[in-house]
């Protein structure tokens, strides 16, 4: 009983460490990449300057991460015109043929890079998938989400950040 108790707490506390990584990474720099897409086009951190961008870690064997990419797909249509860009990036080991399929499949309208276990480990991508990295205008990481991003985090984390929206 003990034991199912710790449990229940661990996994209600799971949020409240999310958003205290969250408060602590504010002010650091989200580490640079240079990873390729589906054409094999070399896609940077830097083409995305003065958005505010969602780095969205999957793996094509995370049913959680499917399970919330057509979510990602509506987010990105409606909220591109206001700055945001979502970038999916796929976790090692992964298979192009079976990133293509999702990507038809899901109808993605966003760029999916293919990851590195270096990139993973600069952003300290840890067993938890999905998991969302928030990126300022500016460049600073604001937010980790784990697991799938809910509307609560979206309204809270992300939103306001494309308010301020300067001329793109």
């Amino acid at each position: 009983m003990k034991r199912l108790l710790f449990l229940v707490v661990v996994l209600i506390a799971e949020p409240i460490v999310a958003v205290a990584q969250s408060a602590a990474s504010q002010e650091a720099a989200a580490p640079a990449f240079a990873l390729n897409d589906l054409r094999g086009r070399t896609v940077r951190l830097k083409d995305y300057q003065g958005k505010v961008l969602l780095i969205n870690f999957w793996a094509t064997w995370c049913a959680p991460c499917r399970a919330e990419m057509p979510e990602m797909v509506k987010l990105q249509q409606a909220y591109k015109s206001r700055g945001l860009q979502i970038v999916g990036i796929t976790l090692p080991p992964m298979s192009r043929k079976n990133v293509r399929r999702i990507v038809r499949r899901l109808k993605i309208n966003y760029p999916l890079l293919f990851g590195t276990r270096g990139v993973a480990a600069r952003y300290d991508v840890a067993e938890v998938l999905p998991l969302t990295i928030v990126v300022d205008r500016a460049g600073k990481i604001r937010a980790r989400i784990l697991g799938i991003l809910e509307p609560e985090e979206f309204e809270q984390s992300i939103k306001p950040l494309l308010v301020n929206m300067g001329r793109q």
